[in-house]
C-alpha cells in the first residue's frame, strides 16, 4: 500500500500507556531545557470523562506545552496530514495513536477519527489556528473549529503559551532559549457548548487564544540567546522596507538588518526589541512591522486589476518511501503561478504531464507551511501540493491570499482583537 493508503485504512485507538509515559518524560525533559513555567486556572486531568485541549499555535512543539498540561490524561494529537510522510515522524506519529488532519481543506477522515475518539472516552488536541504562527501572533481560528466543538459536546480546555514563538520562531530553526509561560484554563463547559450558538463559540475561541509574543515580551523583558544571530533569515519575515517601501531587498548580517535600496538599518536585540540608526526608522515591535506588511497586501488585493504571479517549482508527497531530513516535498514541476480575481491559478507541468487549475478564492483562506518561510502549500482535490518561488516571496504570497480571499467575503475573516490578552 501507499502512505495514503494505509492512512485512510487506519482507524486510531487510544495512545499506548507506556509509550505515553515514557514520551512525557522525555517532554518533561524539554520544558526543563527551554525553562517553561506552568500556571493552573483550571485543571483538565481532574475532568473524569473525555475532554478537547486547544492552545494558540505558537510554535512546532507545541506538544511540550499541552501534553503535560493534560498527564496523566492522554491524548490524540491531531496533526497536519503530510507529516506522516517525514522521517521519523513518520513512525511516532501512527504509534502515538496521532490523527492526520489535510490543513485548510475538508477532511472526512479526520473528522470520522476524532469523533471515534472521543465516542470511547479518548481525549483530543488540537490547534484552531492550524499551523503554528508564522509571524508571533495568533490567527483567527479557522472556521468550522466551533461547530466541531459543539458537536463534539465534551468539556473544552486550553492553555496559552506565552515565549515559546520567540524560542521557536517560523523563520529562523534556530532554538533560542529563554523563558516560555503556559496558563491552563478551561474555555468551555458541555453545558456552555450546548447553550452557545457556534458564532458565540467560535468568538470566544478567538478572544481567549489572541496573543502577540513580541508585545508579551515587550512587559516581561525575558532576553532569549540568539548567539549574535537575531536576525538571521528576518528579512523572510520583514521584507518590506518601511522607510522606502521597497520588498525583499533587506539584508541580514548578525543582528541587523539594512535595505539595500534606501541604507535604512535596524537592529533586533535579545529581547526581540527593534533599535533603528541614526537616521533610520522602523515600528514599535516586529508585529507592528508585519501588520504593516498585511495592510499594504490588503490594500494591493482590492485595486483594479490586481494580480500577483510568479515562476515556481512545484512538490509532491512521495507515494512509498518517507522523506527524510529538512524535506517536505519531492520536486516534480514547475510553471506559472498567479493570484488574481479568479483566484489562485497555475499553468505548468507535474511529473512530465500538463497541469492547469484555479482554485477560487472563496475556498482557499490561506496556506500551510511545513517547516519556516521558504515554500507554501496547499491541497488540489485532496491532493498535497507544494510551491517553491524562485522570487522567494512566500510571505507576500500568503498575506496577499489571505486578504484576497477576505475582500471577496471568504469565511475566515479577521477578527476585533490584536491577537492578544486585554
Amino acid at each position: 500500500m501507499t502512505i495514503d493508503e494505509r492512512i485512510q485504512r487506519t482507524n486510531v485507538k487510544k495512545p499506548p500507556r507506556l509509550l505515553y509515559w515514557i514520551l512525557m518524560k522525555v517532554t518533561a525533559l524539554l520544558n526543563r531545557m527551554s525553562n517553561t513555567h506552568f500556571s493552573y486556572r483550571a485543571y483538565p486531568a481532574k475532568e473524569p470523562g473525555p475532554i478537547v485541549m486547544i492552545a494558540n499555535h505558537a510554535s512546532r512543539v507545541d506538544y511540550q506545552f499541552t501534553a503535560p498540561a493534560c498527564w496523566p490524561k492522554r491524548l490524540n494529537y491531531v496533526v497536519g496530514y503530510n507529516e506522516f510522510f517525514r522521517f521519523p515522524t513518520n513512525l511516532l506519529l501512527p504509534a502515538m495513536q496521532v490523527i492526520p488532519k489535510k490543513n485548510f481543506t475538508p477532511d472526512a477522515h479526520a473528522l470520522r477519527q476524532i469523533l471515534r475518539v472521543i465516542a470511547m472516552g479518548g481525549n483530543i488536541c488540537l490547534m484552531p489556528e492550524g499551523m503554528s504562527s508564522i509571524t508571533g501572533m495568533a490567527q483567527p481560528v479557522i472556521p468550522g473549529g466551533a461547530k466541531l466543538l459543539k458537536k463534539l459536546g465534551v468539556p473544552v480546555y486550553y492553555s496559552k503559551i506565552s515565549g515559546a514563538y520567540l524560542t521557536y520562531t517560523k523563520h529562523c530553526l534556530d532554538e533560542r532559549r529563554g523563558r516560555i509561560e503556559v496558563v491552563v484554563d478551561r474555555m468551555f463547559t458541555a453545558e456552555q457548548l450546548r447553550a452557545l450558538s457556534v458564532e458565540e463559540i467560535e468568538d470566544t475561541m478567538n478572544r481567549l487564544l489572541a496573543h502577540d509574543d513580541y508585545m508579551w515580551n515587550a512587559k516581561a523583558q525575558v532576553r532569549f540567546n540568539g548567539r549574535g544571530q537575531m536576525a538571521k533569515k528576518l528579512d523572510t519575515l520583514l521584507y518590506l522596507c518601511p522607510r522606502c517601501g521597497a520588498r525583499y531587498e533587506m539584508d541580514c548580517e548578525g543582528n541587523t538588518m539594512r535595505c539595500r535600496r534606501c541604507g535604512n538599518r535596524v537592529e533586533l536585540d535579545e529581547s526581540y526589541r527593534l533599535i533603528p540608526a541614526p537616521g533610520s526608522e522602523c515600528p514599535a515591535l516586529v508585529t507592528d512591522w508585519t501588520i504593516l506588511e498585511r495592510q499594504r497586501a490588503a490594500e494591493e488585493v482590492r485595486r483594479p486589476g490586481f494580480s500577483h504571479s510568479g515562476h515556481v517549482r512545484v512538490g509532491v508527497l512521495p507515494e512509498h518511501r518517507a522523506l527524510k531530513g529538512d524535506a517536505t516535498s519531492l520536486i516534480r514541476g514547475e510553471g506559472m503561478l498567479t493570484l488574481d480575481a479568479r483566484g489562485l491559478s497555475f499553468d505548468g507541468t507535474l511529473e512530465g504531464a500538463p497541469l492547469r487549475f484555479t482554485i477560487p478564492s472563496a475556498q482557499l483562506p490561506t496556506f500551510g507551511m511545513c517547516t519556516d518561510i521558504s515554500r507554501f502549500y496547499t491541497f488540489l482535490d485532496g491532493r498535497f501540493l507544494e510551491f517553491y518561488p524562485d522570487a522567494g516571496d512566500v510571505l507576500l504570497w500568503d498575506y496577499l491570499t489571505e486578504e484576497l480571499h477576505r475582500a471577496q467575503g471568504g469565511k475566515w475573516q479577521n477578527t476585533p482583537y490584536r491577537h492578544r490578552e486585554d
